[in-house]
C-alpha cells in the first residue's frame, strides 16, 4: 500500500512538472522569461507561501535568481508578497485571481504599444500632410494621399484598440464574457 501510494505521489510530481514546462513555455505572451515561468510554476502549485530559500531549493538556483524572478513576477500581478504571523522571512503566493492578472499584464502592454504606434502615426501625418502641402509632381501628390489613406486607416485603428484596452481596464470586459 505504502508502495501504491509512492508511485502516485511520482505521477503527481511528473504530471505537475509536466504543466509547470508547459506554462513556462508559453509565459513570454506575458513578458516573462521561461525560468521565471517554472518558477512561477512551483509557487502556484505549492500549499503554502513560499520564501524565496524554498524557491531556491524546489528549483535548485540561487537565492539571487530567485529574487529576479519573483519581482518579475510580481510586476506582471502573477504573484504577491503574503504575511504570516511568526515568520520573519519574506513571503510569497500566486494571485488567485488570473482573470485580473491577464488583464494587468494585457492592459499595460496594449496600452504602451498602442500609444506609442498611435503617437508615430499621428507625427507620420503631420509630416505626410506637410509633404503634400510642398509637393508638386503628380506622382508624388498620389503617393502621399495612398500613404496618409494608409495612417488614417492606422489611427482608426488604435482609437477601436483604445476602446477595446478601456473594456479591460474597466472590468466591463468581465461583465461581457464572466470568468468561468
Amino acid at each position: 500500500m505504502e508502495r501504491e501510494q509512492k508511485n502516485i505521489q511520482d505521477k503527481l510530481d511528473e504530471a505537475r512538472h509536466q504543466f509547470i514546462a508547459t506554462i513556462a513555455q508559453n509565459m513570454g505572451l506575458y513578458g516573462v522569461s521561461d525560468t521565471n515561468g517554472r518558477l512561477y510554476g512551483t509557487v502556484l502549485f505549492s500549499k503554502r507561501p513560499m520564501t524565496l530559500d524554498d524557491m531556491s531549493e524546489a528549483l535548485g538556483m540561487s537565492k539571487m535568481s530567485m529574487s529576479t524572478g519573483i519581482r518579475a513576477l510580481m510586476d506582471a500581478d502573477m504573484v504577491e508578497r503574503v504575511w504570516e504571523k511568526g515568520v520573519r522571512k519574506d513571503l510569497y503566493q500566486s494571485h488567485d485571481d488570473w482573470y485580473q492578472s491577464f488583464t494587468s499584464v494585457f492592459v499595460n502592454r496594449w496600452r504602451e504599444a498602442a500609444d506609442n504606434n498611435q503617437k508615430a502615426a499621428r507625427r507620420a501625418k503631420e509630416e505626410f500632410e506637410a509633404f503634400l502641402e510642398e509637393a508638386e509632381d503628380p506622382y508624388l501628390i498620389d503617393v502621399l494621399k495612398h500613404d496618409l489613406e494608409k495612417i488614417d486607416y492606422a489611427l482608426h485603428y488604435y482609437e477601436w484598440l483604445d476602446e477595446v484596452i478601456s473594456i479591460f481596464e474597466s472590468g466591463e470586459i468581465f461583465s461581457m464574457i464572466p470568468p468561468k
